[in-house]
Formats: C-alpha cells, sequence, structure tokens
C-alpha cells in the first residue's frame, strides 16, 4: 500500500517538474526576444524575466525534480528487483539525462541573469522540444516496460522527435514569413 502513495508521489511531482522544465524554457526564448527591443523596455523585460525566471527554478522546478528523483529512489527501495530489469536501466539513463538538461537550464537562468544570450529563440524553441522527447520515452518504458519491442521504441521516439523539430522549423518559417 504505500507503494501506490510513494508511487502517486511520483507521478505528481514528475508532472511539476516538466511544467517546470517546459515553461523555463518558453521564459528563456522570450527573454532572449526581449534582447531586440528598444533599451527602457529590454531593461524592464529582463528584469522581470530574471525574477519569473528564479521564481519558477526554485520554487517550483528544483523543488519537484528533488521529490522526483526521492519518491523514485524510495520506490526502488520498496521493489529492489526492478533493479534487475532492462526496462528500468533504459529508463534510468534517461533520466539521469534529462537531470543533466535540468542542470543545463539552471546554468542558462545564470548566464542570462548574467546578461550573456548565447543561443537564439530558434535554437531555444528546439531545446524545449528535447523535454519533450525526455517525457515521451520515460512515460512510454514506466507504462509498457518489457512489453515495448526496442525496434518499435527507438523508431518511434526518432520519428517523434522528426516530427516536433519539422514542427519548430515550420513555425519558425511561418513566423519569420508573416
Amino acid at each position: 500500500m504505500l507503494y501506490h502513495y510513494v508511487l502517486a508521489i511520483h507521478i505528481i511531482f514528475v508532472v511539476c517538474w516538466f511544467a517546470g522544465l517546459f515553461y523555463i524554457v518558453r521564459l528563456f526564448i522570450y527573454h532572449t526576444e526581449a534582447q531586440d527591443k528598444p533599451d527602457t523596455e529590454k531593461k524592464i523585460l529582463s528584469n522581470q524575466f530574471v525574477i519569473m525566471e528564479r521564481r519558477l527554478w526554485n520554487v517550483i522546478t528544483v523543488p519537484s525534480m528533488i521529490l522526483t528523483v526521492a519518491a523514485g529512489i524510495t520506490m526502488l527501495y520498496l521493489i529492489p528487483d526492478w533493479l534487475h530489469q532492462t526496462w528500468l536501466h533504459i529508463k534510468l539513463t534517461l533520466v539521469v539525462l534529462l537531470l543533466i538538461y535540468h542542470f543545463m537550464c539552471q546554468n542558462k537562468i545564470k548566464q542570462m541573469r548574467n546578461g550573456l544570450f548565447i543561443w537564439s529563440s530558434t535554437r531555444l524553441r528546439i531545446w524545449n522540444e528535447i523535454a519533450t522527447i525526455f517525457l515521451f520515452a520515460i512515460v512510454f518504458l514506466a507504462v509498457v516496460k518489457d512489453g515495448l519491442s526496442w525496434i518499435y521504441g527507438t523508431v518511434g521516439i526518432i520519428v517523434f522527435s522528426m516530427i516536433i523539430m519539422s514542427a519548430v522549423k515550420i513555425y519558425k518559417y511561418f513566423r519569420t514569413n508573416k
């Protein structure tokens, strides 16, 4: 019974963590685009984006990541046999990559706070979709487990990634040709 409560907490905070990851990159995009505004407007917008990014990151995203990982570790403690299953090894690898993504976003916050806007808004839009790919892959692994054919799973993620990246490019095309 304890496992189900921990699973519920895990799912809730996964949702919150991804909401934070999705929204922080949207803020990066808007923050980057604000740099093209006149100086007064740019300063006001940049100051506001710094506040929004800090609050989103420190109040929602980081605590949700910590609680997601803590609940995941607790589930492994409650059912240690899962550590012998291939699907979990792949899922944990994706989670480690997601944590790297998370900390790269944290680095972007620091860069932007210091006035460094290295990536274009288009590159940030593509970066935003990487979290979507992680979400799809991790959820499918967690739900389907070993019932997922690795061939279909790999092809599915590749096709899904191509569709998402194409959508970003199409959006850029229509946005620039307005």
